[in-house]
């Protein structure tokens, strides 16, 4: 993943998980069932060995390469799905950049319905947010620049955008050019966002409901959700949040050529456009070693190895393609190396994709029908650490003075879950945690990964979480958050010696996202 990508990570609130234990509250049914689209078939039947899509997701758990979903299509059948538990088909997940590709698809159905061309200039479209000065650089660039992250600015624009006062497309186009659009690759979230704010310029309209009836309604994508920008823009570049079926729509639509259910959804030269290659990455090469990531891009698709193209988001959301071998494969993940995900499938998937019909293969298959129905996020049980847990359930430790101001904790064990209380102030912070099992319910999550601390006052919106404990040793109970509609969880460790605790937290950013550090303190206390 390109070093851009990863600093855009790093210093945005974009997807941060739920890392307060506010509120939470159990519940036993979070959304409606799924239906899926797409007619089923066997793997040997499609063409795919069972085997290879086996080995496919052994070697992802082998090297902890953090999968929370797959589905792979070939000849427009689902031939092998799984999500691993507590993430579920119907339950949509934040894309990261994956929206990108989304958006990509508004500005191709606005071209065809000719409200703009990708020859048009950029500043056509904001003649009142424009500079004083407009340079020679600024006045070149063209919505095709946008498309292709070639605007010729030299740093990604959004990070300045976001944090400005000024509207997000007047901040753009006040800042400096450094190149001439179209020589130089910089992967710019900025860029599409002004992809999104010129379909509302042009419709008066989000992107999102702008595809509504476009992309979302033929296609049956239904409950998606789109982040907006303080103008009521959707932010484009990320933010969408969808199911991992819905990824495989997307890429379903694509490898037909804008065809679906028999009927013309998107133009065929715009499918073609924005999947093949328009311009060189290879600029990234000094940053990052990473193969895929220097193949080329098209419009907000990266080109790939195999002949593949993706839409991608980081920390490993997947929209694979092949037209060669009529193969679509969807992920989302939480990885810190986004091009280990790409080589276990090219390793280990990709081999397994034959021609023609293959014959059956029952023993295989049945053990991949039984590895995709056992696909697991819970950790396992010990057995440990019973005289500890006989110890000290009802009992509450006071919390020497912190940072976050938490005064006390406690936990309470029955057969089935542990009840773990923070208090701060008159306010309880309450996780219930399944023993064996997820307890699943909603927590508050702060606004920022600089205020990632266990405050009420920092709360902005509520996220659906599950939650499980186990005995690690004798001495130390560790607690799993995996907040399932984001790639992330926390793991609050708790070691217990004498009559005091050690209470640690562990947010999974700060180990699957390159440079983020967990800024919560380590809680120290004694029994009351």
């Amino acid at each position: 993943m390109p070093f851009p990508r990863r600093t855009f990570i790093k210093n945005t609130a974009i997807g941060v998980a739920g890392l307060s234990l506010n509120r939470l509250v159990s519940q036993s049914v979070f959304a409606a069932p799924t239906t899926h689209t797409f007619p089923h078939g066997l793997p040997e039947t499609e063409g795919i060995t069972s085997s290879s899509i086996l080995q496919f997701i052994n070697a992802a758990e082998k090297s902890d390469l953090g999968l929370h979903s797959l589905m792979v299509l070939r000849n427009g059948k689902i031939v092998a799905q799984g999500w691993w538990d507590p993430y579920k088909p119907e339950l949509r997940q934040m894309m990261f950049s994956l929206s990108k590709s989304f958006t990509s698809t508004a500005i191709g159905f606005a071209v065809s319905e000719g409200l703009l061309t990708v020859e048009d200039k950029v500043t056509s479209f904001f003649p009142n947010e424009l500079p004083a000065t407009i340079s020679p650089y600024l006045q070149q660039m063209q919505v095709k620049h946008l498309l292709t992250m070639t605007t010729g600015h030299d740093r990604d624009t959004s990070r300045t955008m976001r944090g400005g006062n000024q509207p997000w497309t007047k901040t753009f186009l006040s800042l400096p050019v450094q190149h001439e659009p179209g020589t130089f690759f910089m992967y710019n979230s900025g860029a599409t966002y002004m992809q999104s704010a010129i379909i509302t310029k042009l419709t008066g309209k989000t992107v999102l409901d702008y595809l509504t009836p476009r992309l979302f309604k033929p296609l049956e994508i239904k409950g998606a959700d789109w982040e907006v920008s303080p103008q009521g823009i959707n932010t484009g570049a990320y933010g969408i949040r969808i199911k991992t079926e819905d990824i495989a729509k997307l890429g379903l639509l694509y490898l037909q050529n804008g065809i679906w259910n028999g009927k013309r959804v998107l133009s065929a030269d715009w499918v073609n456009k924005a999947t093949t290659y328009k311009v060189s990455n290879a600029l990234l090469r000094g940053t990052d070693k990473s193969p895929d990531w220097h193949q080329g891009y098209g419009y907000n698709f990266w080109c790939c190895q195999h002949n593949f193209f993706r839409g991608d988001g980081a920390m490993g959301q997947y929209c694979l393609v092949s037209r060669d071998l009529n193969t679509v494969i969807a992920i989302t993940a939480e990885t810190a190396n986004m091009q280990s995900i790409l080589d276990a499938v090219w390793d280990n998937l990709l081999p397994g994709i034959k021609p023609s019909v293959l014959p059956a293969d029952p023993i295989n298959q049945s053990a991949l029908k039984k590895k995709l129905a056992s696909l697991t996020l819970l950790p396992k049980q010990t057995g440990l650490g019973q005289n500890t847990q006989a110890a000290i359930s009802g009992k509450t430790y006071k919390l020497v003075n912190n940072a976050i101001n938490i005064s006390e904790a406690s936990f309470a064990f029955n057969k089935n879950s542990c009840t773990f209380i923070l208090k701060e102030g008159a306010y309880e912070h309450k996780v219930i945690c399944g023993t064996g099992q997820w307890v699943k319910g909603e927590t508050v999550m702060p606004n920022s990964p600089a205020n990632l601390v266990l405050s009420n006052n920092k709360a902005t919106f509520r996220t659906k979480v599950a939650a499980a404990g186990v005995w690690a040793d004798d001495k130390t109970y560790v607690m799993t958050l995996q907040y399932f509609e984001t790639p992330h969880s926390d793991t609050i460790t708790c070691v217990f010696d004498s009559n005091t605790v050690t209470i640690k937290f562990v947010t999974s950013m700060s180990v699957k996202s390159p440079g983020f550090k967990e800024s919560r303190p380590e809680l120290k206390g004694i029994v009351v």
